[in-house]
């Protein structure tokens, strides 16, 4: 399945940016409390596997939820929003984006 490219408005990019949070966040959170299972010092090998299964599955999930609403992932919890000259980033837990200028887009 291919997602869904769009090029963004800096208010339509602003007003995503609410529901990116929060999903965000959601991830985030998840994510991290799976890392602290694993990384434990008493949590058994077979735990610790478990645990970073569930990381990488709260990862892929927030991935395909960003892809899924148009946006392009460069990272972990890094998102763009192309606005068809350059774009529009936002890394957790910024508050705001960032512009990015034509001069440093990224080579498809």
């Amino acid at each position: 399945m291919s997602p869904r490219r769009r090029a963004w408005s800096l208010a339509g990019a602003r007003a995503l940016l609410v529901d990116v949070r929060k999903r965000t966040e959601h991830a985030f959170v998840e994510a991290e409390r799976w890392q602290a299972v694993r990384d434990h010092a008493e949590s058994t090998q077979e735990e610790r596997l478990a645990a970073e299964q569930e990381v990488r599955r709260c990862v892929s999930l927030w991935l395909r939820e960003m892809e899924a609403l148009g946006l392009e992932v460069k990272g972990a919890w890094l998102v763009n929003f192309d606005n068809g000259t350059g774009y529009y980033c936002w890394r957790w837990p910024e508050t705001e984006l960032v512009k990015l200028p034509p001069s440093l887009r990224p080579r498809r």
